[in-house]
């Protein structure tokens, strides 16, 4: 009895030895999620927020039509307060400018910080991480494994997971809602945490 017991866990353990110490032998996805028909429409939509803002930047920059003069012949009280003052128009100009700017930035941050795929390449050393970017469009870049770390558990977050890469600035998000076909092999190199 004793015998089966240590040849069982003997099996176990030369079972999950792979996962730590062999390479594997060709690249592995490790996580995927499509979405390019919602990066699409996102990059549409900040686009057009972009001119939308633009437009009224330079509308609040033109100079509006000259008043008629009433029958008596005086110009009207100009107030401080008019809104056709030149505070007023460079003022809205800017803050029209600043929210188009902050759209077209979040989607674009938002869709290069959103991860299509994770691909461990063969020889377990290297990572590529492929991202929406604007439009859908795609792009990737391969990292070393050790300078990749997962800031929580898969179990532990309820809609995206944070991956850390050194020497980038933002975080690159994770959809749980995507699909992970090597869940063992994920947590134990992309989704282990490491201290960067």
């Amino acid at each position: 009895m004793a015998a089966l017991g240590r040849r069982w866990s003997a099996r176990v353990f030369l079972a999950l030895r792979p996962l730590h110490d062999a390479a594997p032998p060709r690249d592995v996805l490790l996580f995927q999620h499509e979405r390019s028909r919602f990066f699409a429409v996102l990059g549409l939509f900040c686009a057009g927020q972009g001119v939308f803002w633009a437009s009224l930047a330079v509308a609040a920059l033109a100079r509006p039509p000259a008043r008629a003069l009433p029958p008596d012949g005086e110009p009207a009280e100009r107030g401080r307060l008019d809104l056709r003052s030149a505070l007023w128009r460079y003022g809205l100009a800017v803050g029209c400018g600043a929210i188009g700017t902050l759209v077209l930035g979040a989607g674009l941050l938002f869709s290069l910080r959103s991860v299509r795929s994770v691909m461990l390449r063969a020889g377990g050393k290297q990572v590529t991480l492929t991202t929406h970017a604007p439009f859908g469009l795609g792009a990737h870049f391969t990292v070393p494994l050790n300078q990749v770390s997962c800031m929580a558990h898969r179990g532990e977050v309820p809609a995206m997971l944070p991956l850390k890469i050194k020497g980038r600035r933002f975080y690159f998000l994770l959809d749980k809602a995507g699909h992970f076909p090597n869940t063992k092999l994920f947590d134990n190199t992309v989704g282990a945490y490491r201290s960067l």
